[in-house]
């Protein structure tokens, strides 16, 4: 690593034992939606108190419920029905998502642009991770969306670091090699800051461990099986990875060699997923 890149990492890890990271906050409608969820006497109507005040994310959700991943028979117009059909649950995580959007978001426009880049990126991994969860685990479909959406969720402070040092703006190399280096750790510690469940918490560092070693699939291998399907073709390096080697493919009970964008059996819920964050 160069002496700008080891300085910058520095620089971001004194600030995160000296809490000086400035970490980002989930927007208010997410965690009014989060504390819904979490409280056991909620119901319905106070959700729909919570969201109806967001007539984006009402119009959203409501698109949700009508989604052809659902295979619902009748069209939904009105909130507290959508509500009703997609539950507390996965209408918290879906919400959470959709909120998340509006933080990838920058004053400099190069800054703006990787951060939209990344939550393009996010948002196609959180697709493909909703299909692979419903087609290969028992997992929630949801909750991996979710996982999908904040994989790369620690690269936020360290744009916003690039943001506030220009000299960084010009060396994209630099900043690159320090995104690769301290997004997964930060990434953890913002989802546990938020607190986000155990499942979830480390799905930026998990992701990124090809031999993990774990009894059964979890969130994390569909995250990584997605990540890396979404690189797949690409000139990243992420496209250089062996798959063989990559214990989650095992665990998904999937082929190592399997493009998920070219299976006529998955193309329709792939391109289904991928409308539910549009």
């Amino acid at each position: 690593m160069s002496q700008i890149a080891e300085r910058v990492r520095q620089d971001i890890i004194t600030a995160i034992k000296t809490d000086q990271l400035v970490l980002p906050t989930l927007p208010e409608v997410a965690l009014k939606v989060r504390e819904v969820a979490d409280d056991p006497n909620s119901d319905i109507e106070k959700l729909a108190g919570v969201i109806g005040g967001d007539a984006a994310l009402s119009a959203r959700i409501i698109r949700v419920a009508n989604s052809p991943l659902l295979r619902a028979s009748r069209a939904i117009e009105d909130l507290k029905t959508a509500l009703m059909r997609l539950g507390i649950s996965y209408t918290c995580n879906i919400a959470t998502g959709l909120a998340m959007e509006q933080m990838f978001q920058a004053t400099s426009d190069l800054i703006d642009m990787r951060m939209r880049e990344v939550w393009s990126r996010s948002s196609e991994v959180a697709g493909i991770s909703h299909v692979l969860c419903r087609h290969y685990t028992k997992l929630r479909p949801d909750q991996a969306t979710l996982a999908g959406l904040v994989h790369k969720i620690g690269v936020l402070p360290i744009l916003t670091y690039a943001e506030d040092h220009p000299f960084l703006l010009n060396d994209s190399l630099t900043l690159d090699k320090v995104i690769d280096e301290l997004h997964a750790p930060i990434g953890d510690l913002i989802l546990r800051t938020w607190g986000f469940p155990e499942e979830l918490a480390h799905i930026p560092s998990q992701h990124v461990d090809f031999q993990r070693k774990i009894p059964k699939a979890d969130y994390a291998d569909v995250v990584t099986v997605a990540m890396l399907q979404s690189y797949a073709g690409s000139n990243s390096p992420l496209a250089q990875i062996d798959c063989t080697q990559v214990t989650a493919f095992e665990r998904l009970g999937l082929d190592p060699d399997i493009q998920i964008s070219e299976s006529e059996d998955l193309s329709a819920d792939m391109e289904a997923a991928m409308s539910l964050l549009l």
